[in-house]
Order: C-alpha cells, then structure tokens, then sequence
C-alpha cells in the first residue's frame, strides 16, 4: 500500500511538471519575434499620435507685416487695398496685423529686414519696386514666408507672387471712356513704362479703340508713383488738348490726376481701389485690382497651412479684377454694354492683349509708351 502511494505521489509531480513546462513553452511559441518593419510602423503611429495630440498654432499667434512701396499706405491704390486686405485679416482672424512705409526705394531692404528681425510669419511686399530686396531677403532667410504683389520673377519655396490681370479691368473702364467721351479725345497717365504697367494701358486703349473707333488717346508716362503734382500736370496737358476723360494708373501720383480733371470739370477714371469716395462727382468708374481679396486669402492659407508658393494670379472670372461697383455717373445703357463684354472676357470671346506683340497685331502700333 505504501509503495502505491509512493508511486501516485510520483506520478502526480511529474505530471504537474510538464504541464508548467507545457504552459511557458505555447506562450513562447505564440510571440512571433518583432520584424524592424513592425517596430518602424509603432514608432510612425506614436509619432502621429502625438503629433495630433499637440496643439495648433492659434491664428493671434502669427504676425504679418506688410511693406508698401513709395506710394505710402493712404495712397488711395494698391498700397492701401493691401492694407486694408491685411486689416480685415487681423479682424476675421485674429492675427497681428502691422506695416512699413517706404518714402524711398532706400527702406525697401531695412523695412523687410525689421519685420524679419522681429520674427513675421509672412512678409508682404507691395509692388514689384520690392523684387529684389524680396528676393534677397527669402534667400537670406529660407524658414520666413514672403509674399509680393505683382511680381512673378521670384521662384523660391518660401516666395508667393500675388498676380492681377489688370489689362481685363483697364479693358472694361477702356470700354466706359470709349462709350462716354463727347469729344472723340481721352487721356491716360501711367506711373511707369515697363511690363507690368504696360498692361495697364494695351487694355485701356483696347477697351477704348473697340468702344470706338474714331477715338484717340493721348498717354503720358510720370515715372513716378509717389509724385501728384506730375500726374496733375499731365493730365492737365491731356484736357488742354481736348480730352474729356483721363485714366490713371499711377498709384498716388493718380491723386494728382484726379484733382487736374476735378479743377477743369472733366471725367476721370480711377486705379486698383474704388476712388469714387476721392470726388464723387469726377471718378466716373475705376479698374479695380482686389489687392484687398489677394492678400486676405493669403493670409488666411497662411493660417490654415495650405499657403503655397508660386504664382497666384487673379483674373476677371475669379473676382480678382473688376470695374468699381460705384457707377452712379453711368448710364444703364453703358453699365448694359459693360456687362456684355465682361461676360465675353469672361468666356473666352473677348481677349484682352497682354503683351506688346497681342496689342499690335490687333490695333497696331497705338501704344505709345512701351
């Protein structure tokens, strides 16, 4: 009897022995050893948790700075539109909004330089005065956003160029002066000769020689855009010589314009901003550039993180050019006409030359000052 005992007892902890030895080896054998693969995704998922987990940057955290040309930023033109653009930024979202004037090409550099020394998340540059002292500034300073208002020379990843199809906006109020001269004569004053003024008029005088025919257009270039008393002087020579309606597109010099033809009781036509509010009862109508809708849109990517670099060019069917919606001097049967060829800009029927080359081989050698 003992020696059964002895022997259940045996048998008992050798059983009881391979059962623990039974249970460590199927929970080794069920642990399939980590591939590097593996470990690479679980560190990728960690990171991405916890990328998610950290919070955004809130929009009163980024800072934009907007740099103006020698216009100054109450020019009634593109500097202000920029400025006010940037302000409706800082009150929609909640950034912190702030500019520099330059009184000469001199502060384009030290300006830029401030707002670079003070850490801006984006730096706008008004004009394309500002192409080089942008463009150094960005190759300088690769981790700062910049951004430059008609200009479309600079290609680095940290550059935005903000581009308007101002000749479709010069087309229409080009259009306006044809229909509403009563003298066959109008004039228009431009603040510089080069590719981007330029536009300005191959679309005024367009606009205007398709408008009517028998027209002629008398041009005037100020080489300046920070000089009224200039633009007064030419357009006073323009209606000396019998126009009854002077465009301008020549920033604060245009102030200049507006004046000569308010004193003589004639039409003027305004630039980039609506500038009606200047003499109500002389801007006859304005070619709008949406400087203000081009850099809030900006500013807003900005924000969202979609800003990218390149250019960004507006146009007529995008709302980025325009005629100003102040047309109280209007007749509706122009405003109608106006509406027309918009919609044929708009559709393709209508192209508006953007170079010199389109312009004279559909109206010859007009253009003067290019």
């Amino acid at each position: 009897m003992k020696k059964r005992m002895a022997a259940l007892m045996v048998a008992m902890t050798m059983a009881a022995s391979l059962t623990a030895c039974a249970g460590g080896e199927s929970k080794t054998d069920t642990s399939a050893p980590t591939t590097a693969a593996q470990e690479a995704d679980k560190t990728e998922a960690e990171n991405t948790e916890s990328e998610e987990a950290a919070p955004a940057k809130d929009a009163s955290e980024f800072k934009v700075g907007l740099i103006t040309d020698v216009g100054g930023v109450n020019d009634g033109s593109f500097n202000q539109s920029a400025w006010e653009g940037l302000q409706r930024a800082a009150d929609e979202l909640g950034i912190e909004a702030n500019y520099l004037e330059s009184s000469t090409d001199a502060d384009y550099v030290p300006n830029i330089e401030t707002f670079v020394d003070e850490e801006y998340d984006l730096i706008i540059s008004v004009g394309y005065m500002l192409a080089d002292a942008t463009r150094q500034a960005a190759e300088a300073n690769p981790d700062c956003r910049f951004a430059i208002i008609d200009d479309a020379t600079i290609d680095l990843d940290n550059v935005t160029c903000l581009m308007f199809r101002q000749e479709q906006a010069s087309y229409l109020v080009g259009y306006v002066a044809g229909l509403m001269t009563e003298t066959d004569n109008i004039g228009v004053v431009i603040g510089m000769t080069n590719d981007t003024m330029n536009l300005f008029g191959y679309g005024y005088c367009a606009g205007a020689l398709d408008a009517n025919e028998n027209i002629t257009i008398q041009q005037f270039n100020a080489n300046s855009f920070s000089d009224p008393a200039t633009g007064k002087t030419n357009a006073g020579t323009a209606i000396t010589n019998g126009a009854d309606i002077v465009f301008h597109a020549a920033g604060a010099t245009g102030l200049g314009v507006i004046e000569a033809c308010q004193e003589a009781g004639v039409y003027a036509i305004g630039v980039d901003s609506d500038q009606s509010s200047i003499a109500p009862n002389t801007v006859i109508t304005s070619a709008m550039k949406r400087v203000d809708n081009a850099v809030f849109d900006t500013v807003e990517s900005l924000v969202n993180g979609t800003l990218e670099s390149g250019v960004h060019t507006y146009d007529l069917s995008a709302g980025g050019v325009d005629i100003a919606p102040s047309q109280d001097l209007l007749p509706d049967d122009v405003k109608a006409a106006v509406e027309d060829v918009k919609a044929k800009i708009i559709s393709g029927e209508i192209v508006v030359p953007a170079s010199k080359e389109e312009f004279e081989a559909a109206y010859g050698d007009v253009y003067q000052l290019d």
